[in-house]
């Protein structure tokens, strides 16, 4: 399928284009950056040192509320190559892989037909299929100046020089001074994390000083002024509880765009040289933009707004982003703003934000900062991090920047977290969210299909009720007791799985009545359920119920079975601690890396959960 992607993009957009000679047409130019949020001097951060792209938002637009929609490279650049939220998509999980919707395109293939010449240097990452010639290049060669002569480019440079993997660098010397860092409330005041942000915003400068160069090679070759460019970072700092943390912090990134004046047609009304803007943009928007930009109707099928171009839009009245499974460590985050107030919906309140994630604990912070709150030395603010979540958090930026005072329980504003929450709903349900299905559990429906089209199925997926039941299970609320054994019946096992999750949220005392039906669903033809089932007797049951669900348990976690089910169930042996000690020493046999993978992006998961549940014994 993904061969013929090209030939499926709308004749128009071909037309509008060829009408258009080279001159007539701008060029566009992405430089990006990995890793950092809008800790640059044009935000006004004056610890920091950028130079090159505070000059170019001198002459540009600074866009002041831009969010990644996705916390996390995977699913952010899943975002930005497709026009379609991950969660609708099936992407939404880091490093994961699934079909693209069958009759759609990602955005080069539309460039392509409208003449343009695309390069990407060089890191794609995508969660999605792909056509195999979507970029002309997309190689550390990759260079518009490789282009035919007179050809419109769309070029792309990523830097990497500030990823979170460079904050580990030991020995190393600071060049901004750790002294004077403003070291955020949640992180402890230690010389190792002051240490670990100088070193992040000398990441930074390195990457405004690679931004520089591609700039000054622009205007060596006398196209400054042909060519839109926006500079972007690809979501927040690589810094803990900013990096894969759907909040404002986790999300917020840096977007400056400047269009030259022979362009001031596809300009916003509010562009203004060296002006700023509080619209708000967020990854879904970018694909549709692109588009725009070059005179081409975004499709309906696009979830995003345009916002510059033809075919801008009005501004948007929210925007919105997700955290899904997180490496080897499941997860279920929506959130929503209107670029003051932050809503976040934890769909799984049993787990930490700082769940124990193998490669973000290699950062010195990380490491001390867990230690220090297994030591009792970390305050309210800095626990939280480590803490089972709140199901509903709520913040004002304006008076509370840092997203410390969870706001949804303050009787001032339960009518905007209320209706922030049913915003939030609705966009999901209207989006086909597919994070109320558990990841192996899609994968099994879906069968091959695409996610996206599987869902848009009739009959395949009512994700109405399936929402509804979610947001009342993880509030602990569940019907009675005959609907709630109905409901583990249920033919829908989405429905099976969030009933089980909705008894396990319960006092002990009502759990144990529905232990008779909780028994047979280590049967269940779901293997998602299955785990779930598992780890409600393991927790709740006899010692009976405890012995057969671990010995099952270990059966689904076995690395030689599918591996999605032995992601969850190893998540859930991990989970349980000593409770699960009885089946560590059969663990310890598991291969270390899985024979059965369903694409080499899945191979570092199961690794890393085995290595920390043995860490154990």
């Amino acid at each position: 399928m993904v061969r013929i992607l090209p030939r499926l993009v709308p004749l128009f957009a071909v037309f509008v284009c060829s009408v258009l000679s080279a001159a007539d047409r701008p060029n566009i130019l992405w430089i990006t950056s990995e890793d950092h949020g809008p800790e640059m001097g044009l935000y006004g951060d004056t610890y920091a040192d950028t130079p090159h792209v505070d000059a170019l938002a001198a002459k540009g637009l600074r866009y002041n509320f831009a969010w990644s929609t996705a916390p996390v490279c995977a699913p952010a650049r899943t975002t930005l190559i497709s026009g379609i939220y991950p969660p609708s998509s099936g992407g939404q999980h880091m490093r994961s892989f699934v079909p693209f919707p069958a009759g759609k395109a990602p955005y080069p293939v539309f460039l392509r037909a409208a003449g343009y010449y695309t390069t990407n240097n060089d890191k794609e990452d995508y969660n999605l299929s792909t056509p195999a010639d979507l970029w002309h290049e997309s190689s550390t060669a990759a260079h518009w100046k490789n282009r035919p002569a007179n050809q419109p480019f769309f070029a792309i440079f990523n830097a990497t020089v500030s990823h979170e993997s460079k904050l580990r660098t030991r020995p190393y010397t600071a060049i901004h001074d750790p002294a004077k860092m403003k070291v955020p409330p949640y992180h402890p005041d230690i010389p190792e994390v002051r240490q670990d942000w100088a070193q992040y915003y000398d990441t930074v400068s390195e990457a405004d000083a690679i931004a520089g160069r591609h700039l000054a090679d622009l205007a060596a070759a006398g196209l400054t002024e042909d060519t839109i460019v926006f500079y972007y970072s690809d979501h927040g700092a690589g810094m803990p509880s900013h990096k894969r943390n759907p909040n404002n912090r986790g999300l917020r990134v840096s977007l400056v765009v400047y269009i030259p004046e022979k362009f001031a047609h596809l300009r916003p009304a509010d562009y203004q040289p060296g002006g700023a803007t509080d619209r708000l943009v967020g990854f879904i928007d970018y694909a549709p933009t692109l588009l725009s930009l070059i005179g081409v109707k975004p499709p309906e099928w696009m979830q995003g707004h345009a916002f510059l171009g033809e075919y801008a839009t009005p501004d948007p009245e929210f925007m919105f982003g997700f955290r899904g499974r997180m490496d080897e460590r499941t997860d279920f985050v929506r959130t929503v703003t209107d670029g003051r107030y932050v809503y976040v919906r934890n769909f799984r309140p049993d787990l930490p934000a700082g769940q124990h994630l193998q490669y973000q604990m290699h950062t010195p912070t990380t490491r001390l900062w867990y230690e220090m709150f297994l030591a009792g030395k970390t305050d309210r603010a800095q626990s939280a991090f480590w803490l089972p979540t709140p199901v509903e958090e709520l913040y004002d930026l304006d008076s509370d920047p840092h997203e410390i005072n969870n706001l949804s329980t303050d009787a001032k504003h339960q009518d905007l977290c209320q209706s922030l929450a049913s915003t939030l709903i609705n966009h999901l349900i209207a989006t086909k969210d597919l994070g109320f299905i558990p990841e192996a559990e899609f994968h099994r429906l879906a069968a091959g299909q695409s996610p996206y089209d599987w869902a848009r199925a009739p009959g395949n997926y009512d994700v109405t009720k399936i929402a509804v039941y979610a947001h009342q299970a993880t509030l602990g609320i569940i019907p009675t007791v005959a609907k709630t054994k109905a409901n583990l019946a249920d033919p829908d096992s989405a429905i099976r799985w969030w009933t089980l999750y909705g008894i396990g949220r319960q006092p002990v005392a009502t759990i144990s009545r529905y232990l008779p039906s909780i028994r047979t669903m280590l049967e269940d033809e779901s293997p998602e359920v299955q785990v779930r089932a598992g780890d409600l007797l393991v927790r709740h049951g006899s010692r009976k119920d405890s012995r057969r669900a671990l010995t099952h348990l270990a059966e689904i976690a076995d690395t030689t079975q599918p591996h999605l089910p032995s992601l969850a169930a190893l998540g859930v042996i991990d989970n349980l601690g000593d409770k699960a000690e009885s089946i560590h020493a059969t663990v310890a046999t598991f291969p270390r890396e899985s024979p059965v993978l369903p694409n080499p992006r899945y191979k570092n998961h199961v690794p890393a959960l085995l290595e920390h549940i043995l860490e154990k014994r």
